[in-house]
């Protein structure tokens, strides 16, 4: 009788520091360097693994299971397919099960490689959790091979290169490459994506990382979209005549993105047109207006964030995923503070006073949800309605939990 034997570990996380975490690879092979930031989402993998907002992070799940209802082509959220995904790589604490929904049509494993995404499981991600909120989010790097040899030299040579993300403008990789128009709106059980044929309103999107499901909220209020590059003009938004302009979310240094973007806002602003930001956008109009922005010790993601309405004082759930933040000190006179973070009291929202301009530093299209704050896009599409002299909408609420 032969004793139990552990199978060879065929992958390898090395953090900054010289930690070493040896586990089970997945995805695709070879190694490849990050900021290693951790997700606390229940659901959503897929939307997370594809959300342009990870550009150059790895992702660790603290949900310990993670593909077990696959993947498909309708829950992807990148809208510039030609930069696939936007993390680097994904640490799991279990091994991926084969997918059990109707909905699958590839099991996970199938398509990270597809995607290039390097992953590791076995990891007992609670712990690397704890670690990153004591210390901060670390550089990483993540290796797979099948065979369990890693290059260490190569591996620790790519960590030592990897820059960080302070400093850097990843919106640039992620943005589209040129301008097109956004008609599909929001998925409905049993009958996909509808198509809007009849559009009241046009707003452009300025494109920093957008996601699908911002511009089919957009598309549920009416408007049609068009987007454009993140290096896009103010006169060049304007040459497309919008009732308003919103501002996408997107990965990276804001100060960085802000080199080229903040003189485009600074005219948007001054256009009288309504504006709307998400996440990077919002840090971006921050900047625009003369506030700051700062690097967070562990950064917020996951879909279980507390955020106040100051405007109303309701407190709703939201998701989040952002590593930098507003400084609230920074904002300048004529600029409001609309939402904060009740986990940290950090900033997730601004207004300019007596103009059609606002943002939030959360996700209030999250998909699958929460949808607690979809009402941010009736918000902003009132604010066009105003200005064409039309009656404004109810703002949506979120239907109350069943007693």
């Amino acid at each position: 009788m032969t004793g139990w034997q552990q199978s060879p570990t065929t992958a390898l996380l090395i953090l900054e520091d010289g930690t070493r975490l040896e586990g089970y690879g997945i995805g695709a092979v070879g190694h490849t360097a990050g900021e290693v930031c951790f997700n606390t989402a229940m659901t959503g993998y897929q939307e997370i693994l594809t959300d342009p907002s990870y550009a150059g992070q790895i992702v660790t799940f603290t949900f310990p299971h993670i593909g077990n209802i696959g993947a498909n082509d309708e829950d992807i959220e990148t809208v510039n397919m030609a930069a696939l995904s936007g993390v680097r790589g994904v640490v799991l604490k279990a091994d991926i099960t084969n997918p059990s929904n109707y909905r699958a049509a590839q099991k996970l494993d199938a398509w990270l490689k597809a995607r290039n995404i390097v992953g590791i499981t076995g990891i007992d991600t609670r712990a690397l959790t704890a670690r990153i909120r004591e210390n901060g989010m670390p550089n990483g790097v993540i290796a797979h091979d099948p065979k369990g040899l890693f290059d260490e030299k190569s591996m620790l040579a790519e960590l030592k290169a990897f820059p960080g993300l302070e400093g850097l403008d990843l919106a640039a990789t992620v943005t589209t490459a040129q301008t097109y128009h956004w008609d599909q709106g929001s998925w409905e059980w049993n009958k996909g994506f509808s198509i809007l044929e009849n559009p009241e309103f046009h707003i452009v999107a300025v494109d920093y990382g957008a996601k699908r499901n911002i511009l089919r909220c957009l598309v549920d209020q009416g408007a049609k979209v068009t987007v454009v590059t993140a290096s896009a003009t103010a006169e060049d938004i304007m040459a497309h005549k919008p009732d308003g302009v919103f501002l996408s979310n997107g990965p990276g240094d804001p100060a960085a993105t802000g080199k080229y973007s903040t003189p485009t806002i600074q005219k948007l602003i001054k256009s009288g047109l309504p504006v709307f930001g998400i996440c990077l956008g919002h840090q971006l109009l921050a900047l625009a207006l003369g506030a700051k922005t700062e690097k967070m010790h562990q950064g917020h993601h996951g879909a279980n964030h507390p955020v106040q309405d100051l405007t109303t004082g309701k407190v709703e759930i939201t998701s989040m995923n952002h590593g930098f933040a507003v400084d609230t000190a920074s904002l300048p006179a004529g600029v409001t503070e609309t939402h904060k973070s009740l986990f940290d009291g950090s900033n997730c929202g601004l207004a300019v006073d007596g103009q059609p301009i606002f943002s939030v530093q959360y996700h209030p299209e999250a998909s699958p949800g929460p949808h607690d704050a979809h009402y941010l896009f009736t918000r902003f599409l009132n604010l066009v309605r105003k200005q064409k002299g039309l009656p404004e909408i109810a703002e949506y609420t979120a239907p109350a939990a069943a007693e």
